[in-house]
C-alpha cells in the first residue's frame, strides 16, 4: 500500500474562470437506440436507466503550485460553513482559502491570498472540529500524532501521540448525544477514540483487522452511533460506538486494501479500494452490495473519495490524473475531467490524490480536487 502526499510550495498562483478546457472534460454519453429494421418502430428506452449528469460542472478556479518538486495534496476539507477550504500534505503545511475569494478572482495570475500553519511532520488527514464553528482543525501525520490547531491564532492547541509513532491515515470527529468524540486510524492496526474536550483522554482502542493498517475512519455524519472503518485486510467494518467489542457488520467484497469508507446516509456506505472499484453497501440488510462503480484507475495510491449527500454523487480521484463523478444510481461515471493540462510528451505520472465535495448547498455543487503536483482545482455548477 502506497500513498503520495506533498512537499514545499514556494508560492501559489490562482487561475480562475478558465475558458477553454472542454477538451479535458467528459460527460458520459446518452445513447439513443432504434430497431435495425427500417419498418419497425424505434426502441423506447427508459431515460431513468441511462447514466447522465444532472449538474453543469465546470472549472471555476485553480491554485497551482510553482514548485518543481513533489507537492501532492493529501487532504482537502471544507469547514462546517462551507466557506473555508483547507489542504494539507507532504509540504508540512496546512493552508486554507476563502472559497468566495477563489471563485471571485478573475485574473489568471493573481497570487493566492491564503493563511498557513507549518506542521512538524507530513500530513495525511485533516478534519474540522464540529463543535467550534470551524475555528479548530485536527490533523493526522506521518509521525503518528494527532494535533489540533487554532486556525485564527495559527497555533497548536492539543496533541495526541498514542499510535507508537506509526503513520496516521485518517482522523474524524462526531457530536453524539452532546458528547464530542474523536477517532484516528493508523498503520499500527488500531482505531483510537478519545474525548477532545478532556485533554484527549483515551476512551477506546479497536483492532478490526488483526493488525492490518487502518486506512479510513468516519463517524455517521447524521448523528447516529455508527463508525465505518476501512482496513488493509480488504474489509470495511461498521461499529456501534456504544459497544465496540465486535463490529456490527463486516463488509467483505473488495479484493485489495479498502482505502475509504464514507456514509452516503445512515443506511448506506460507499467504500473505495485499490482493486479499482467503489462499492455501495446497504448496511441495514447485512453486507449487501447495492452497486459497484468502475471507470477510475486505482491500484496503489490514495486517490480520495467523497460523497455529496444532498446530490447523491460519489467522487473519486484516479491514477490517470482524472476526476470521476458517479451518480449513486448508476455504475458508470457520469462526468470525468482531467486535472490540469495534458502532458504532451505522454509521460504523465501525475494523479489525483484527494477530492472533497461541499455539503452545504442542495442546488449548487462544489467539488475540490487536489493533485500529486500540488494543484488545487475547484469545479462548480448548478443542476441542469
Amino acid at each position: 500500500m502506497e500513498a503520495l502526499f506533498c512537499s514545499e510550495i514556494p508560492n501559489n498562483n490562482i487561475r480562475s474562470s478558465i475558458n477553454d478546457l472542454s477538451s479535458s472534460s467528459y460527460t458520459w454519453p446518452m445513447i439513443m437506440t432504434s430497431s435495425s429494421s427500417s419498418s419497425s418502430s424505434p426502441t423506447i428506452m427508459n431515460i431513468e436507466n441511462i447514466p447522465r449528469c444532472d449538474w453543469d460542472l465546470s472549472l471555476s478556479a485553480v491554485v497551482s503550485s510553482a514548485s518543481t518538486g513533489s507537492d501532492a495534496i493529501g487532504a482537502i476539507e471544507f469547514d462546517p460553513t462551507g466557506e473555508i477550504i483547507a489542504t494539507g500534505g507532504i509540504a508540512r503545511k496546512i493552508r486554507w482559502y476563502r472559497l468566495s475569494s477563489l471563485l471571485e478572482s478573475r485574473d489568471d495570475h493573481v497570487t493566492a491570498s491564503e493563511s498557513c500553519i507549518c506542521t512538524p511532520a507530513k500530513l495525511s488527514s485533516l478534519k474540522w472540529r464540529p463543535d467550534l464553528s470551524g475555528r479548530v482543525i485536527g490533523s493526522g501525520d506521518y509521525d503518528g500524532v494527532v494535533t489540533e490547531y487554532d486556525v485564527e491564532k495559527q497555533v497548536p492547541v492539543s496533541e495526541r501521540d498514542e499510535h507508537g509513532g506509526r503513520r496516521i491515515w485518517s482522523v474524524d470527529y462526531t457530536l453524539y448525544n452532546g458528547s464530542l468524540i474523536g477517532a484516528s486510524g493508523s498503520d499500527d492496526g488500531t482505531v483510537q477514540m478519545w474525548d477532545p474536550r478532556n485533554g484527549g483522554t483515551l476512551e477506546e482502542t479497536v483492532r478490526p483487522g488483526g493488525g492490518a493498517a487502518i486506512c479510513s475512519v468516519e463517524f455517521d455524519p447524521f448523528g447516529g452511533s455508527s463508525l465505518a472503518v476501512g482496513c488493509a485486510d480488504r474489509n470495511a467494518y461498521v461499529y456501534d460506538i456504544r459497544r465496540l467489542v465486535d463490529p456490527l457488520i463486516v463488509l467483505d467484497g473488495h479484493t485489495k486494501t479498502v482505502t475509504y469508507a464514507r456514509f452516503m446516509d445512515s443506511h448506506t456506505i460507499v467504500t473505495g479500494s485499490t482493486d479499482g472499484s467503489l462499492k455501495q453497501w446497504d448496511i441495514d440488510n447485512g453486507r449487501r452490495v447495492v452497486r459497484t462503480y468502475r471507470g477510475h484507475v486505482n491500484s496503489r495510491n490514495f486517490v480520495g473519495l467523497s460523497v455529496w449527500r444532498h446530490g447523491g454523487l460519489v467522487v473519486s480521484g484516479s491514477e490517470n490524473n482524472q476526476v470521476f463523478v458517479y451518480d449513486k444510481r448508476w455504475e458508470e461515471p457520469v462526468w470525468v475531467c482531467l486535472l490540469g493540462q495534458p502532458d504532451r510528451f505522454g509521460a504523465d505520472r501525475r494523479f489525483v490524490s484527494s477530492v472533497c465535495l461541499r455539503q452545504v448547498d442542495e442546488d449548487w455543487c462544489t467539488l475540490a480536487a487536489g493533485g500529486s503536483d500540488g494543484a488545487l482545482e475547484i469545479f462548480s455548477g448548478k443542476r441542469s
